[in-house]
């Protein structure tokens, strides 16, 4: 029987791109999104098969999980890819962002992992794979303490699970990847702002500049974060957590060499 692993996120990007490299490979692709309906790439391949998935949707999670194992028999791997940014000073965010942001980044993959679990106990053996961010093991970027926030809680939450699963044969890696062309994360950015406070205009504008004018040549090719799991999920690597790219490499090398007040203001001084 081919292997089967199960996707979130798969209507663009890395989702998509890595929906189609398995399908490649000869696997099973459980490909997820909220509006399958609209897709048209996906569905021209045999071994891919779409389900309507809102990764915040507890029931739409459970009955996506269900379907996948009855469509393919079962489920191997899964990669926890969905995920969105909200970027802007805190005090600025408005309340149904901040849930936004930690119901898909955060709730979402707890959601699918809870629904696959039975099924992985049972057969004794899975992997889980999270898509997280060089941001879940260091803050680089002012105005992103949401999409942070997010992404630790991500790093503690799989690294939590680690001791749980290991017992059940149920394995967990975490992808750290850099930012990667193509996947128009700046474009998707939720920014949170006010027209009467204006105490974080300045710092605001200066990183959205510097999203806007970062030249792609900096941006990881997507293909890289998509072999880094392939890798994982075949079983040639064995790393629990995996950094992807120049930038994911750099900065968390001098987060671990610094001092944290130090790390913090060097960081600070960039925006100043």
């Amino acid at each position: 029987m081919n292997k089967t692993v199960f996707i979130t996120g798969t209507s663009s990007g890395l989702g998509k791109l890595t929906a189609i490299h398995f399908a490649k490979l000869g696997w099973n692709v459980a490909a997820t999104m909220r509006t399958p309906e609209k897709e048209t790439e996906l569905t021209q391949y045999s071994n891919i098969k779409l389900f309507k998935l809102d990764v915040t949707d507890v029931e739409q999670v459970r009955a996506a999980v269900a379907d996948a194992i009855e469509a393919f028999g079962q489920i191997d791997v899964v990669v926890n890819n969905a995920g969105v940014g909200a970027y802007g000073a805190l005090e600025l965010a408005k309340e149904e962002t901040i849930d936004w942001q930690f119901g898909v980044n955060v709730r979402g993959p707890i959601n699918v992992i809870r629904a696959v679990l039975p099924h992985f106990r049972a057969k004794k053996s899975g992997m889980f794979i999270t898509i997280s961010s060089f941001m879940g093991v260091t803050t680089a970027v002012p105005t992103g303490s949401l999409y942070n926030m997010s992404k630790f809680a991500l790093e503690g939450l799989i690294e939590g699970l680690y001791y749980e699963l290991k017992p059940l044969g149920i394995e967990l890696r975490l992808v750290e990847q850099g930012g990667s062309s193509g996947n128009n994360f700046v474009d998707k950015i939720v920014w949170g702002q006010s027209e009467e406070i204006t105490d974080y205009n300045e710092i605001t504008a200066k990183v959205q500049t510097m999203m806007a004018s970062s030249p792609q040549s900096q941006l990881d090719e997507p293909q890289t974060i998509v072999d880094a799991i392939a890798r994982l999920a075949l079983g040639e690597s064995k790393q629990f957590r995996t950094l992807v790219g120049d930038a994911a490499h750099q900065l968390t090398e001098m987060r671990q060499s610094l001092p944290i007040e130090e790390y913090l203001e060097r960081i600070a001084s960039q925006y100043q």
